[in-house]
């Protein structure tokens, strides 16, 4: 059987030199691998078929450090499931997931303490304040927070004069600011930054200036050298970043671009 191709060339925009673009080969899948880089994620030939319904297949990504990954697609096309596996959380039907030049199932710990995944929704407990939501889980991720951090982190969101507030009592809209938090922790130039954001509709209850800020956010993420994957129903924001476009369609045919925005 004859397998489809990701990415063809003909969807792809004439690109600015990059240095990624050095090392990476043709995507798709008749091609073979590109060269590996320091933190960089791969996946080659992932399915997945929860319930034995198939829901994606094929799906090959190459995203190199400063870059972001747009996941688009249709109500049920597999965004979020697409995220929870390249995120270790949900084992796929087959297929292989590579960081930094290396399978995942071989530095789970390694990939655990690189990471940031913040999921549709704010994952946050009602009956515990905004900070010791933040600094459980920094501790569920291997991280230390204490609770002047927390309180830094918390305040570059606009959520200084509620870090002591229960959960319960907050909008949704700073709801989501606390879960977003996690971003703000670690100026992203330190080593202890995270290395691999993936957020699911990051962008949902937020008003203009909380989506401004943080698209400043994940601007200076990417410029630092991380990762991003990321889904929004919203329009795309200017990150200022090689940006990769994955359109989840039907189960053996997706659609692969490449963009600087």
């Amino acid at each position: 059987r004859q397998r489809p191709t990701l990415g063809a060339a003909a969807h792809r925009p004439a690109l600015p030199a990059h240095p990624a673009a050095q090392r990476r080969l043709t995507l798709g899948l008749s091609s073979p691998i590109a060269v590996p880089t320091p933190m960089s994620l791969q996946s080659r030939q992932l399915a997945l078929a929860p319930g034995g319904r198939l829901l994606f297949d094929h799906v090959d990504i190459d995203v190199e450090p400063g870059e972001a990954l747009h996941v688009a697609g249709r109500n049920g096309s597999g965004k979020t499931s697409l995220l929870r596996v390249l995120c270790g959380l949900t084992p796929p039907l087959r297929g292989e997931l590579h960081w930094q030049g290396q399978p995942y199932a071989q530095q789970r710990d390694a990939f655990r303490q690189a990471l940031v995944y913040i999921g549709h929704g704010a994952g946050l407990k009602d009956d515990l304040t905004l900070g010791e939501n933040l600094r459980l889980a920094c501790a569920l991720s291997g991280r230390a927070c204490s609770r002047d951090d927390a309180r830094r982190a918390l305040s570059r969101l606009g959520l200084a004069d509620r870090v002591d507030a229960l959960v319960r009592t907050l909008s949704q809209g700073q709801r989501r600011r606390g879960a977003l938090a996690r971003l703000a922790l670690a100026p992203p130039a330190l080593p202890t930054a995270p290395r691999l954001l993936v957020l699911d509709e990051p962008f949902n209850a937020l008003d203009q200036e909380s989506t401004d800020l943080l698209s400043r956010l994940l601007s200076s993420h990417l410029a630092s050298g991380a990762i991003l994957v990321y889904t929004t129903h919203q329009a795309a924001p200017a990150l200022g970043a090689r940006t990769h476009a994955l359109r989840l369609s039907a189960p053996q045919s997706h659609r692969y671009e490449t963009e600087t925005c």
